[in-house]
């Protein structure tokens, strides 16, 4: 067979195992053996190349944001950041909404994780929604939705693969996040906010400035573990790395200490919890590094730069297909592959036309982080349908209208750079 038929081939096979179930880890892998076959490229590069791809100092930062998630569940301070969302904005109409969605931006700034912030968010308002009145679709998709801002709102995950993938400066990704996450939540606010006036969800109950003061007190160890995430970033007294180990010492102290809902004994637990996410995850930026190998080694890179640069090679014209493809792949795949693949083809050609690859690198984690509550992937939904034993194509219908202001926000992001650029001229 010749080298189109058998990568033809091996293509069928692994969106096969895809639409099946199998580990997304393994389809790739499947079709690296296949396409190195195929290219008559050695397999003795794929364990050299898995190994060394992850071999980064920067990297053990994600591990850690994963173990801050858990630790700022386990030890309440996420049920205490919502108490003070709720407090906060229960006086306006579609309150626990929009609370539900503040939340889910507070907890944001300290893990880093979409899905761990859908959990957690969703496991402490999803009751509290649905006995206001609120439609439970409807409660399942805020829900899905608050988490996409996990991985936009400092600290992020998927900003330091990122960064640690085009050499860019993780803490300078990081400021330049800040503004366009809360720009998102703030859309979907709005959002939540017009859905529960047109559909009489939920009640409304009076603003108390000292119950709300109340809460934020009680919340002081949530807004101290962002002081001391963003605070020790941005002065440079921490690295991203050394910022998240302090987060995780500093959790596990306030949920043993203070607060004490962490026993000695639950701390294994939540270790195997984080290191069971981190394990898949690690895999998939290993295995997404080989395979951006094999697709240079194919010349995939040139043909999508011909394909964009067809368009007509302007600034707003190579930017809206660069954020077609990632939109599209987003649907798809896991942001994490999605970034490892299309990051080094993609960024490229948009500082070609004069994009600041920092602001590229906000606009194209914007729309891969869309893609959580896209069909027919969408993490974030399949999360929110566990969370609520809601059946995921139940909360399609009411994701579109966070779907379409996402859409709205980003395109907003991307036409004005200095959203995502002011903050960083401070650095």
């Amino acid at each position: 067979m010749d080298t189109t038929t058998l990568i033809i081939l091996a293509s069928i096979l692994s969106t096969f195992l895809f639409v099946i179930g199998v580990p997304v880890f393994l389809v790739l892998g499947i079709w690296i053996v296949g396409a190195s076959h195929a290219i008559n490229f050695t397999l003795a590069n794929i364990p050299t190349t898995l190994f060394e791809g992850i071999n980064f100092f920067g990297l053990l930062a994600l591990p850690l944001f994963i173990l801050t998630g858990d630790m700022i569940s386990a030890a309440g301070i996420a049920r205490r950041l919502t108490d003070f969302s709720r407090s906060a904005l229960s006086w306006l109409s579609g309150g626990m909404a929009i609370s539900t969605l503040g939340a889910c931006g507070l907890f944001a700034a300290i893990s880093g994780s979409n899905a761990a912030t859908t959990a957690t968010i969703g496991k402490i308002m999803y009751p509290e929604l649905v006995d206001e009145g609120y439609d439970k679709r409807f409660a399942a998709a805020t829900i899905a939705s608050g988490g996409v801002v996990g991985i936009i709102i400092p600290p992020s995950v998927i900003f330091i693969v990122y960064g640690f993938i085009m050499n860019l400066p993780i803490g300078t990704l990081f400021i330049a996040g800040l503004l366009p996450g809360i720009l998102m939540v703030v859309a979907m606010q709005l959002v939540a906010l017009f859905m529960a006036w047109k559909n009489g969800w939920g009640t409304t109950s009076p603003f108390s400035l000292m119950n709300t003061m109340r809460a934020g007190g009680r919340a002081y160890l949530g807004f101290l573990a962002i002081f001391i995430v963003l605070f020790g970033i941005y002065s440079g007294i921490f690295s991203p790395t050394e910022a998240a180990a302090m987060t995780v010492g500093y959790c596990l102290l306030a949920g043993t200490l203070v607060t004490r809902e962490i026993k000695v004994r639950e701390v294994p637990g939540i270790l195997m919890n984080s290191g069971q996410i981190a394990g898949l995850l690690a895999p998939l930026i290993a295995i997404s590094i080989v395979m951006q190998q094999i697709f240079s080694l194919m010349g995939a890179e040139q043909t999508i730069r011909d394909f964009v640069m067809s368009f007509g090679g302007t600034y707003y014209v190579t930017l809206a297909a660069c954020m077609g493809i990632v939109l599209i792949a987003g649907t798809i795949l896991e942001s994490l592959p999605v970034t490892v693949i299309l990051a080094p083809v993609l960024a490229p050609l948009a500082a070609h036309v004069g994009v600041d690859p920092v602001h590229f690198a906000v606009i194209f984690l914007i729309g891969a982080s869309i893609g959580f509550i896209t069909p027919p992937y969408g993490l974030n939904l399949y999360v929110a349908s566990s969370v609520t034993a809601l059946p995921y194509l139940q909360l399609v219908k009411f994701i579109l209208p966070y779907f379409f202001i996402l859409l709205v926000v980003w395109a907003f992001v991307a036409a004005v750079p200095i959203l995502s650029m002011w903050l960083t001229t401070f650095m």
